[in-house]
């Protein structure tokens, strides 16, 4: 097969641009509540950022890539954004797929943040340096944007033709025991990839990291079912949705109220 038909390279290409976008969106944010920390790096800050950004770059190229050449083979992938390279009309699609979206996304934020509260009744709260809003509104892209690659394109893709691939079964396409399997486990690896930030602010127990986990995996779960039914868009769409809710609006209401 040509390099040219392995995937859609006009789609790769744009969703390359829009992660370097949400890589770069979520720099002012992280400078707000790391900022002390990066500033004890033996480089300049504008170093450590570059540096960032080549990295993250990198590994979004890799990761797009393996998401679209085995979401092809898996039946999972970029519905809305392919219509629309090929010049199809979205409109219906965008309307009905984009509402749902915001709805279970900020369904999701609901439950993260209620939950939390739970938490809080039986462990120290943990401190989080604050930020200002529209930093929080920039920083919600680079979550609904570059995470929903690396965890749903990418991760739930590579999980789900794994277990399809090295399967006994004759089917076609995966089945949704496979697939759940493969959100499920994105989602707990999702959680324990907060640990170590986590780590910076507070003790880490057997609470705080079921907390994690418990926690990132209702995001998780929400967000691959979308991509799983409805299409990577639709779980970019959702984690937005939750990120504005947890960093935008709930900070918001806090500091009225």
């Amino acid at each position: 097969m040509k390099i040219k038909n392995l995937i859609n390279w006009k789609l790769f290409g744009v969703l390359l641009g829009v992660g370097i976008f949400g890589t770069v969106a979520v720099f002012p944010y992280l400078l707000s509540i790391q900022g002390d920390a990066l500033k004890e790096l033996p480089l300049s800050l504008t170093t450590v950022l570059l540096l960032s950004l080549i990295q993250t770059t990198v590994l979004l190229s890799v990761t797009i890539f393996v998401g679209l050449f085995l979401g092809k083979k898996v039946g999972l992938g970029t519905p809305l954004l392919s219509d629309w390279i090929a010049k199809q009309p979205i409109q219906e699609q965008l309307k009905s797929k984009g509402w749902l979206s915001v709805k279970l996304g900020a369904l999701a934020g609901v439950l993260i943040i209620g939950f939390d509260y739970i938490f809080i009744l039986f462990m120290e709260p943990i401190a989080v340096a604050s930020a200002p809003l529209w930093q929080g509104f920039l920083g919600s892209f680079y979550g609904g944007i570059v995470e929903e690659i690396l965890m749903r394109l990418f991760l739930v893709t590579l999980l789900v033709w794994i277990m399809w691939k090295f399967s006994k079964s004759t089917s076609d396409s995966p089945t949704a025991t496979s697939i759940w399997i493969a959100i499920i486990a994105a989602a707990v690896i999702f959680g324990l990839g907060h640990l170590p930030a986590t780590a910076a602010l507070t003790t880490i127990t057997p609470l705080v990291v079921f907390r994690a986990i418990f926690l990132n995996g209702i995001g998780g779960i929400v967000f691959g079912w979308l991509y799983w039914k409805k299409g990577l868009e639709s779980a970019i769409i959702a984690h937005f949705t939750a990120d504005v809710l947890l960093l935008v609006v709930f900070p918001l209401i806090i500091t009225l109220s």
